[in-house]
């Protein structure tokens, strides 16, 4: 990671910090020191990354806050094959799923890579402080999850967040990945630098991010994660032919920018229990108006 990124992981990191200091009480940090493990990437026919069962199954689940104030959430999916199921089923009790939601399918190419089916579905009109299950596919290849929704936003509510930048995909990122599921945190700020995909050529970096939503799977579908860019996602790769920065992660990433009124979906704000978060990237120009996900519901 540069240095700008470690700027912007300084003003997320304090937007979140002040928003608590100046209106409620900050927690104590964790002491936890990692152990050492192989900086190296991980096998793909590990078990971390391993593809879920069932044909067409739905794989890379992931959860972001899907408006400004946290009673809507964005899931994301991934089907290998075909370009459905486009749809979700949610509700409050286990099993039981009263409503239902659609979303927006694309898929694109990075150099000779083809994606599989991306999935984005909207979900808002939410209560706070609420457990929601939810269901992705039918069949066999169904699979199900849960989020807890937040308090309602008071500068005194109590919230854990955790802050991770450049994850990657080795066998220390395991180790912190682990860690962070141990911790309590219930929604994560990731500060940029997502699959380290980059280090890749040819058809292997589209494979790399792949890999990279199975492995954070086990966290990301069971709650938040708010996105941002560091360098590693700008990919400019003209030998390659691929020269549109940021490719990957705009197809496979969103934001819920347009809820704070921005142009781009690595610009934007959100509230969250206590907490006011900012998101600036520091490798994009603010004006830059790029084209949005389409996302819609239906009841």
């Amino acid at each position: 990671m540069s240095r700008h990124t470690s700027f912007l992981q300084f003003l997320v990191l304090s937007s979140v910090l002040l928003s608590s200091v100046s209106y409620g009480s900050a927690g104590i940090t964790s002491n936890f020191i990692r152990s050492e493990w192989p900086s190296i990437d991980i096998p793909l026919d590990n078990e971390v990354f391993a593809i879920p069962k069932g044909y067409n199954a739905p794989e890379q689940v992931r959860i972001t806050q899907g408006d400004y104030d946290g009673k809507a959430v964005i899931i994301s999916w991934v089907t290998p094959q075909e370009p459905v199921p486009n749809k979700l089923q949610y509700g409050t009790s286990e099993k039981q799923y009263k409503f239902s939601a659609e979303g927006t399918t694309t898929n694109y190419t990075f150099y000779n890579y083809k994606s599989g089916y991306i999935h984005h579905c909207l979900v808002d009109g939410l209560e706070y402080d609420t457990k929601y299950y939810y269901k992705i596919g039918t069949g066999d290849s169904a699979r199900e999850f849960w989020f807890q929704t937040p308090p309602k936003i008071d500068p005194d509510a109590p919230y854990t967040f955790g802050i991770i930048g450049d994850l990657g995909q080795t066998y220390n990122s395991l180790s912190t990945l682990e860690h962070y599921m141990q911790s309590g945190g219930q929604t994560l700020l990731f500060v940029g630098d997502l699959s380290y995909a980059d280090r890749y050529v040819n058809n292997d970096v589209g494979i790399r991010w792949d890999s990279w939503g199975r492995f954070l799977e086990r966290s990301a579908a069971y709650q938040p994660w708010i996105w941002t860019v560091g360098n590693h996602e700008i990919e400019y790769m003209p030998k390659m032919g691929e020269v549109r920065p940021f490719r990957n992660y705009l197809n496979r990433y969103v934001t819920p920018f347009m809820a704070s009124k921005s142009t781009s979906p690595l610009w934007y704000a959100i509230r969250r229990a206590s907490a006011h978060i900012i998101v600036l990237s520091s490798y994009s120009p603010f004006a830059l108006s790029l084209q949005s996900h389409s996302l819609k519901t239906c009841n």
